[in-house]
């Protein structure tokens, strides 16, 4: 990854070339953002360009030696953390087990979010993390000298989801840095990081990429059509995962907007047996999942609630989406939109503390009957 291939995000490009040529490279820095909008491929085409061996004033040369590697990841001063799963039978238990998949993935995919990396590593009902004793395995690394003399970097995705073990570790390190030292923390929700980690790293916040930017991506990558690309990148709202996903066939997004339709549908008809079955089956997706289809919920309920209020150039939906909202937004108005959001945090919360999903899901359908009533 390039600064050239990192779509959009001109002055972040800018503030990282000029700290390298200016040699006052921060020792950690958390590059914070929403998902999709190109925080991992700024962090790689960063530690591309401080390890380039002849890095021109706008990227790197990518023909050095270093550069060589880095179109690989496999330069030896190069370390990543990232959430993984255990597993028992293959006896996985830190990110270097999962290094092969890890490298093949962002090279294919730079712009992903945590649920594609759980599919590609098939994590199935189980929730990932970057687990205590990763913290040993980056102290070993860190602990020796550079390969080529140049920094060592540890590029961090989602230190959210540290163990509080590994994110106390990591707190040492970065009181302490070993000599020549980089931290890249990329995070998508810094208010769930220790806040003495977050006091000893320097922030930048990477905004949503511009609709323009998007646009123009994807009619030179992907071959849109110019009145399409710019109807996606409007739908995508700064996230260029959605507006892949627009182009891609994606089969999760569309059983969300399945469940919550047929939710929604249920409740209004108070069919309570079928909303039992609904909660059974949603709670046999896992964890993640069952997360995932609340924050999809709770957009699409925004969604419907501006549409409703006649902005529609204000909502990023789908056409399917749209085409539901134009019969269902009448649904969601003023007197329900806040007990339906609050009830949909609740239930979110409730699943990331592990409470019995069936019981959660039910529970939040019934609600639903009196909400959509009102």
């Amino acid at each position: 990854m390039f600064f050239r291939d990192v779509i959009g995000q001109d002055i972040a490009k800018k503030r990282l070339i000029q700290e390298v040529n200016e040699g006052r490279i921060p020792h950690a820095q958390i590059i914070c953002g929403a998902e999709g909008v190109g925080k991992l491929p700024l962090a790689l085409a960063y530690a591309r360009y401080i390890s380039c061996n002849n890095r021109g004033s706008e990227d790197a040369c990518g023909v050095c030696p270093s550069c060589v590697k880095f179109n690989k990841l496999v330069h030896p001063d190069l370390h990543f953390m990232f959430p993984i799963i255990k597993n028992a039978k293959t006896k996985k238990e830190v990110c270097d087990d999962y290094i092969a998949e890890w490298r093949r993935f962002v090279i294919n995919s730079p712009y992903f979010n945590l649920n594609h990396w759980l599919n590609e590593i098939q994590a199935e009902n189980s929730q990932a993390l970057i687990y205590a004793k990763e913290s040993d395995e980056i102290l070993r690394k860190l602990s020796l000298k550079s390969s080529e003399g140049g920094f060592k970097i540890s590029i961090i995705w989602l230190p959210e989801r540290m163990h509080q073990v590994c994110a106390n570790k990591l707190l040492k390190l970065l009181e302490e840095p070993p000599e020549k030292t980089i931290f890249l923390l990329v995070s998508e929700n810094s208010e769930m990081i220790l806040p003495t980690i977050l006091s000893r790293t320097q922030r930048l916040n990477i905004p949503k990429i511009d609709a323009e930017c998007i646009a123009n991506t994807l009619q030179q990558k992907y071959g849109i059509q110019e009145l399409d690309s710019y109807s996606i990148a409007h739908t995508a709202s700064g996230n260029f995962i959605k507006a892949l996903e627009a182009i891609h066939l994606d089969e999760e997004k569309q059983l969300f907007f399945d469940l919550f339709v047929s939710l929604m549908r249920l409740s209004y008809q108070r069919k309570i047996r079928e909303m039992k079955l609904w909660s059974e089956q949603v709670a046999a997706m896992g964890r993640e999942k069952q997360r995932n289809l609340l924050e999809y919920c709770q957009l699409m309920i925004r969604e419907n609630f501006i549409f409703n209020l006649k902005q529609k150039e204000l909502t990023y939906m789908t056409a399917n989406e749209e085409n539901f909202a134009s019969r269902f937004s009448p649904f969601v108005n003023e007197r329900n939109i806040i007990g339906i959001m609050n009830e949909l945090s609740i239930a979110q919360q409730h699943i990331e503390q592990n409470v019995n999903a069936k019981m959660v899901f039910f529970d939040f359908s019934l609600k639903m009957i009196v909400l959509l009533k009102q």
